[in-house]
């Protein structure tokens, strides 16, 4: 056994040959690593192009369609309240239709009498003030208002 066997069989050697082998393996493993990272990074790179185009591209579309579809909602609500007014007003025309509807009305609204009546109307005195104050000539009745314009106009004309 020469020199050469004998470095060749001792623990230092054999320890160096090791830590050689060891570094070349793992060596190779990173590089195998690191050439599967990158074509996985090249893969997820491609992934995430085509899900941000398809996002994109998408995005516009749905924000239409929910506007639309929150549209239609409000045109569907609007459209059942305009059938209610409809129907109340149906209902209305229908009592305005009956004699004694009508004549109510007019008696309520404009102070008509029946020939041979008496017609009265009792106002308080401090709300007639105040109502007078708020609301003007629509708070009074219409031929106090009408009165009022023939003494305007003949004031005018003097």
């Amino acid at each position: 056994m020469g020199v050469k066997d004998r470095d060749r069989f001792s623990t230092a050697t054999r320890i160096r040959l090791l830590g050689e082998q060891t570094a070349a393996r793992v060596y190779r493993s990173q590089t195998k690593r690191q050439a599967r990272r990158s074509r996985l990074t090249g893969r997820a790179a491609l992934l995430a192009l085509v899900l941000c185009t398809m996002v994109v591209a998408l995005a516009y579309p749905m924000r239409q369609y929910v506007s639309q579809r929150a549209e239609i909602a409000d045109l569907q609500r609007e459209q059942r309240q305009a059938r209610e007014r409809v129907e109340q007003l149906r209902d209305l025309k229908a009592r305005w239709q009956d004699d004694a509807y009508a004549e109510q009305q007019i008696r309520r609204r404009l102070h008509y009498v029946r020939p041979g009546e008496t017609g009265y109307v009792v106002v308080d005195p401090g709300a007639a003030k105040q109502s007078r104050a708020d609301l003007g000539a629509a708070g009074r009745p219409w031929y106090a208002n009408v009165w009022d314009g023939v003494d305007k106009s003949d004031a005018s004309d003097q």
